[in-house]
């Protein structure tokens, strides 16, 4: 029963360590530069976002409904 408990122990803390080397070998990236890199993405794509621009009154899907009268 023990040498079971100790070849799971074994097998968890071999685990832990692939995952601890794998997240050591990940390249970071510094948060200034990761900042500089959104901003940028944010002014090159502004031109294309409804929320800035708005959406043209003949693609707004929830524009209010004409009304329809007769004469």
């Amino acid at each position: 029963m023990s040498n079971n408990n100790a070849s799971s122990s074994l097998v968890v803390a071999k685990r832990t360590v692939k995952q601890l080397r794998l997240e050591a070998s990940v390249q970071r990236v510094k948060i200034s530069q990761s900042a500089t890199d959104l901003k940028n993405f944010c002014m090159q794509n502004a031109h294309k976002d409804p929320l800035l621009m708005g959406v043209p009154a003949s693609d707004n899907p929830f524009r209010p409904p004409k009304s329809c009268t007769l004469f």
